[in-house]
């Protein structure tokens, strides 16, 4: 068994503060597309965006979750299972499914979950109450993190200053899809399938590859340029804060669109073809880049579809490639230059002991 949650978290809790409306971020093409691209397919796989404080990275995520549309859920999960897909459930679920208690459903808000960085591993987790299980026999559980992002979002602001264990525990989960905690020799397990969004500054460190190879899409951005749009930024923010309701009001009518048109490139998107010379054109693409492994390809082909989707089309166009492959000539050729740079540092240091050995200056 999971265990039972110790407690339910309101779902209303979070969402009582005014957040900044997506459709209200100026600039920042990119990232914008990137993420709209993962609401239309999650299968693509996350995004990792790098670049300066301030450009509006973790303003634009935390905007995403006004425009996702609510999802189906188990009544009362603490996991947010889906009740039609019996494969993915927890183990409470799967237990009140198999003795004929109906699950039951509801609509609930796609869950956008912010990871901090001084997060202990218990806080992300869960954690287990022992006393309560050596006491009553009651595996009592209390979901972490990664229990409300399940089926949603999980967002890592400075990905590249998260605690290594931290790393090699979100790899495991991502790689699996579940998270299992064990303590003592008990032990719970629940779904944990969510589409990874993590923000870095280069400056301040580099990531993981292995973290990095866990994002589907990487865009960099940058401080606006046009002094028109710095402006604008301004003006916006400083609406925004003087009074927050009236400010999204204003643009609702936006968000509304764009909602309507995420939830119809959803549904589109299963029938979205890619031609087989769009096909090409990626792998010819990826192995330009020497891409390792055929990860790009993929996630290169499935940005597409989703693109298109989002453009109310049913087939995949060449155009359709560019702004995916943008993003990921951006991993891509960072990692390339990374082991170039590795290649030329241990040929230097082979050509110096030489140097040494032959007793040369």
């Amino acid at each position: 068994m999971a265990g039972r949650p110790a407690h339910k978290r309101s779902a209303k809790s979070a969402a009582a503060r005014p957040v900044f409306p997506f459709t209200a971020i100026v600039g920042q093409e990119e990232m914008k597309l990137a993420l709209l691209l993962n609401v239309v397919a999650p299968s693509v796989g996350g995004v990792l965006v790098t670049g300066h404080r301030g450009t509006g990275k973790t303003t634009a995520v935390r905007s995403l979750a006004e425009l996702l549309p609510p999802l189906t859920s188990a009544r009362g999960c603490a996991y947010n299972c889906d009740p039609s897909d019996e494969d993915s459930l927890c183990d409470d679920c799967a237990a009140r499914l198999a003795s004929g208690v109906g699950l039951g459903r509801e609509r609930r808000p796609v869950p956008v979950v912010e990871l901090p960085l001084g997060a202990t591993e218990d806080r992300v987790c869960g954690t287990i109450d022992l006393g309560r299980a050596l006491r009553e026999g009651v595996k009592a559980f209390e979901p972490g993190l990664l229990a409300r992002a399940n089926r949603g979002f999980l967002y890592i602001d400075e990905v590249n200053l998260l605690e290594d264990h931290l790393v090699d525990l979100l790899l495991d989960v991502a790689a699996t899809g579940r998270n299992r905690v064990e303590r003592e020799g008990v032990s719970a397990e629940h779904p944990a399938r969510f589409r990874l969004v993590g923000s870095a500054n280069p400056e301040e460190g580099e990531l993981r590859p292995q973290l990095v190879d866990r994002f589907g899409l990487c865009v960099a951005v940058e401080t606006e340029r046009d002094l028109e749009r710095r402006v604008l930024i301004v003006e916006n923010r400083e609406s925004f804060d003087e009074d927050p309701a009236a400010f999204n009001t204003a643009r609702e009518s936006e968000q509304s669109r764009l909602r309507r048109r995420l939830v119809r490139a959803a549904s589109r998107f299963a029938g979205v073809k890619v031609p087989r010379a769009v096909l090409r054109q990626i792998a010819e693409l990826c192995h330009r880049l020497g891409v390792d492994g055929h990860r790009g390809e993929i996630t290169v082909a499935r940005a597409a579809r989703a693109l298109a989707a989002f453009e109310g089309r049913d087939v995949v166009t060449a155009g359709d490639v560019r702004p995916p492959c943008r993003a990921e000539r951006g991993r891509q050729g960072r990692a390339r230059r990374g082991r170039e740079d590795a290649r030329r540092a241990s040929l230097g240091g082979r050509a110096q002991t030489r140097s040494i050995d032959d007793g040369q200056p």
